[in-house]
């Protein structure tokens, strides 16, 4: 008697044994499925994406263009084009994270460059130091930014509006004070240290390194900005939160517009050129390379290293369509298809994370 009440325990946990392991199964088999999910949507995803994408254009350059695109000289003039570009992009990511836009950017360039390379800047750079130039070409382009973050965050004008009249004035004060002439740069000390090389690299290149990094602490581990997320993210509850939302807004604005200085300084140093046709679609090109490293055009997400990668991207895909002889119309179709892409990547990757 014994025996038969044993045996149907025993036999118990044998017939529940595959359901167990099957639920088993499932609830280890979802968290595993929603951390690879966590992990495209995350900062390091998206950049390894962007990794990727570069080494596969590289891969097409080397295919469709041979020796000529994987060589020495030629990565270093990638970098030396990206330079300039990039410095811009790295201010114009922090405008976009903080919820704004910056169309300006360009004609800060080439008004910054103009008013460096005035008969007087440069006759007190060769009496004195060429970082009379410098100062100036910084100066300028911290005060055109200035300019814009007073009407965007005090004049209460939204910024596409308020960039894209620093835009027309800035230029056209350009054109006035060089008379539409380009200014040739003859303080050959400033020529010679932006021009030259540090262990083989441009000194251009280690300036857009330098400023990548820089922006890269500032974003990521200091208060500034935590608060340009916030500001970015919901203005309004940073408002309610402490933060002096017009004062950052300006800050920005000013930031971006010493980084345009900064681009200013380097163009003229690869041209020896001052004048009011530097930076001509430099604000489309930023954005672009922006948007591609994943800051949102909304606000309130930015990435110092994804911006980097989008303009590596970017200067590349010109390189690669000039190495094959391509039309600059064919290089605006590839990067208008580009930045749709980008956008519609974006708008889903919010959608699933909302979802989520």
């Amino acid at each position: 008697m014994s025996e038969d009440i044993t045996t149907p325990d025993t036999q118990k946990p044998d017939r529940q044994a595959p359901e167990t392991t099957a639920s088993t199964q499932a609830t280890v088999t979802q968290p595993a499925a929603q951390r690879s999910a966590n992990l495209l949507r995350s900062g390091f995803g998206r950049n390894l994406g962007l990794v990727i994408a570069l080494v596969v254009l590289c891969i097409v350059g080397v295919i469709t263009a041979g020796d000529t695109f994987a060589t020495g000289a030629n990565v270093l003039t990638i970098l030396r084009l990206a330079a300039v570009i990039g410095v811009v992009s790295v201010g114009m990511t922090f405008v976009i994270t903080g919820g704004g836009i910056d169309l300006s950017v360009g004609a800060m360039v080439a008004l910054a460059s103009v008013w460096a390379t005035t008969l007087a800047t440069q006759q007190l750079a060769a009496d004195y130091h060429w970082l009379f130039m410098v100062t100036t070409a910084l100066v300028v382009g911290a005060a055109c930014g200035l300019v814009n973050g007073l009407l965007v965050a005090y004049g209460k004008i939204v910024p596409f509006i308020a960039t894209l009249a620093m835009l027309a004035a800035a230029r056209g004060l350009a054109e006035i004070i060089s008379d539409r002439k380009t200014q040739i740069i003859t303080v050959n000390s400033f020529v010679d240290f932006f021009g030259g090389s540090l262990i083989g690299v441009p000194v251009l290149v280690w300036i857009f390194l330098l400023v990548a990094a820089a922006g890269w602490v500032v974003l990521n581990r200091t208060t500034f900005g935590r608060r340009t997320f916030a500001v970015g993210g919901n203005a309004e509850a940073a408002r309610l939160a402490g933060i002096k939302v017009q004062r950052h807004t300006v800050a920005l604005y000013v930031l971006a517009g010493l980084c345009c200085g900064i681009a200013a300084v380097m163009l003229m140093a690869r041209t020896t050129t001052g004048s009011s046709t530097h930076g001509q679609l430099y604000e489309l090109d930023a954005i672009a390379a922006v948007v591609i490293g994943g800051t949102l055009l909304s606000g309130g997400r930015g990435t110092i290293v994804g911006t980097v990668i989008g303009v590596l991207i970017f200067t590349t895909l010109n390189n690669v369509f000039t190495l094959n002889n391509l039309s600059i119309s064919a290089q605006s179709v590839a990067k208008g298809a580009i930045i749709v892409v980008a956008v519609l990547l974006q708008q889903r990757l919010a959608a699933r994370t909302t979802s989520s």
